[in-house]
């Protein structure tokens, strides 16, 4: 077990796309579909209102906000294995679905940016009951399936670098590391509400150039993709560590 951790995080693709996944995650928490409405999963996550947060049992409010990142990365999870073994198929077809992928991310960089707002949709479930801890991870789920709309061009972009994988395994391994970078700003915002509001206000000023830095960095990786330099790049890690066979 430790050695097909060690041997698929050192892979050469997994070193590139790794912190590109962590970093999606984060820009998805930090868009306008999470960070506004904030409070309210956490009420939904922990079955405690809203005026109330910053007073909650802190053990209270941890073990609903990890069972609620556990719900959604399920989701997220399984897509990641999906398309990585839907990779493995293509695999002689690396470099004409690079080139249709890349051309996809592009699109989705620009849909995050707003410029094209029919992708930017959001059909978030907005009536839940705060029914208990027991239902968290149900309710991560269903609103990992409600986010998809609004988070679908990060999402997306980790998908298509999953499928770049070639395996179900690393592609539910990429899609692991989006959920961390998801996930754990729920986790810190759940155990110190109040000051990490506060913290957030910046970033609720600037939310239009937060957009714009997420769908560029979107973007470059499309471009990358198209041009065929990530998959050099790839190519020039694995020779360098010596890693990344194909049946991990």
């Amino acid at each position: 077990m430790i050695g097909w951790f060690t041997d698929t995080v050192a892979s050469g693709s997994l070193l590139l796309a790794v912190p590109i996944a962590v970093l999606a995650g984060l820009v998805s928490f930090f868009s306008p579909c999470v960070v506004p409405l904030l409070p309210g999963y956490l009420s939904y996550m922990t079955g405690v209102g809203v005026q109330d947060l910053d007073t909650a049992r802190r053990s209270r409010m941890l073990a609903g906000s990890v069972l609620f990142v556990l719900g959604f990365s399920v989701v997220f999870v399984t897509g990641g294995m999906l398309f990585g073994s839907v990779g493995a198929q293509l695999s002689a077809y690396q470099r004409p679905v690079s080139i249709v992928l890349g051309v996809v991310v592009i699109i989705l960089g620009l849909a995050f940016m707003g410029f094209i707002p029919f992708l930017q949709r959001d059909y978030r479930i907005h009536s839940v009951p705060a029914v208990g801890l027991a239902v968290a991870p149900l309710l991560g789920a269903l609103f990992g399936v409600g986010w998809l709309p609004c988070i679908g061009p990060t999402l997306g972009t980790v998908l298509t670098l999953a499928n770049t994988e070639g395996t179900a395994s690393r592609g539910a391994f990429l899609s692991f590391t989006y959920c961390l970078g998801l996930g754990i700003p729920f986790v810190l915002a759940a155990l110190a509400f109040t000051r990490f509001m506060h913290a957030l206000t910046w970033v609720k000023r600037h939310q239009r150039g937060v957009s714009i830095a997420g769908g560029l960095m979107l973007i470059a990786v499309g471009i990358l993709l198209v041009s065929g330099i990530y998959d050099s790049m790839v190519v020039e890690l694995r020779s360098t560590f010596g890693t990344g066979t194909a049946g991990i």
